[in-house]
């Protein structure tokens, strides 16, 4: 028999961080399916990187905020490299979706290691392994205690995981959609090829999509837009960045649709 699930209430989680209260009721954490790798040994999955982000996700819940997760699953498989190879671009975006049922079930083990409750929900039917997503169902859950991750992506072929991102973010009222990958923010090109390439601390949705930044796709900038959704992109792995974020920190470059403040001088 599994042993009983423990929930703990928010406000009795929060007494444990009493110096960073947070900004955010609920948030929806997009991760990337490609930080789990272990290059190294050629593992999709790297037990230790797994653990760690376990770690981090629990000491945001901890913080007494509700949390809801969407992973990628680049680190197994991607639909568009599957196109390349000769796999029929539907086929290769199902595939996709299963990897990010995989990666979803790693990050469930290693967050229920932690004490914290976690469901997997699946865009598509999957008996046996995880639950069909079902909106009322994914916020008794969240109010729960319960940590949610969403898979499959949104079960369609030709939308990425981060449409699915801002899709369940709308879906179960999140304050914000905080984008961890392992660099610090937005930047003007990319920092790795062009040295003159410097951070954007804010931007708006309209002006990241005119000069064509790599943050989410068309589909989830023109549904975060729509519904007014803040995006923050920082680095996962920088120690404190996360929990900074949800206490309203600015850390990374926030998107949204409020102009700049203007710069003078």
């Amino acid at each position: 028999m599994a042993p009983r699930e423990r929930i703990v209430p928010r406000t009795t989680i929060s007494r444990f961080f009493p110096a960073m209260s947070p900004k955010y009721r609920r948030i929806l954490l997009k991760l990337s399916g490609e930080v789990l790798l272990d290059r190294q040994h050629g593992q999709c999955i790297d037990p230790d990187i797994v653990s760690a982000m376990a770690g981090k996700v629990v000491a945001v819940k901890a913080m007494g905020v509700d949390v809801a997760i969407v992973l990628g699953g680049g680190n197994i498989f991607r639909g568009a490299t599957g196109e390349a190879l000769g796999i029929d671009r539907c086929a290769g975006d199902y595939m996709g979706m299963l990897a990010t049922i995989i990666n979803a079930l790693a990050l469930q083990n290693a967050i229920e290691k932690r004490g914290i409750p976690a469901r997997v929900m699946t865009a598509f039917p999957c008996q046996g392994v995880a639950e069909p997503f079902i909106h009322r169902r994914a916020l008794r859950h969240l109010e729960k205690g319960r940590i949610v991750l969403f898979a499959a992506g949104t079960g369609n072929p030709l939308f990425s995981t981060d449409t699915c991102a801002a899709l369940r973010a709308r879906e179960i009222g999140a304050d914000v959609i905080i984008k961890a990958t392992k660099v610090d923010g937005v930047y003007t090109a990319d920092p790795k090829k062009d040295p003159s390439a410097r951070k954007l601390d804010h931007i708006t949705y309209a002006d990241a999509m005119q000069r064509g930044l790599k943050v989410m796709d068309t589909a989830a900038f023109a549904l975060c837009q729509e519904h007014q959704i803040p995006i923050q992109v920082l680095d996962f792995f920088a120690d404190g960045a996360l929990e900074s974020a949800v206490a309203g920190s600015h850390v990374g470059t926030i998107v949204d649709g409020r102009d700049p403040p203007p710069v003078f001088g």
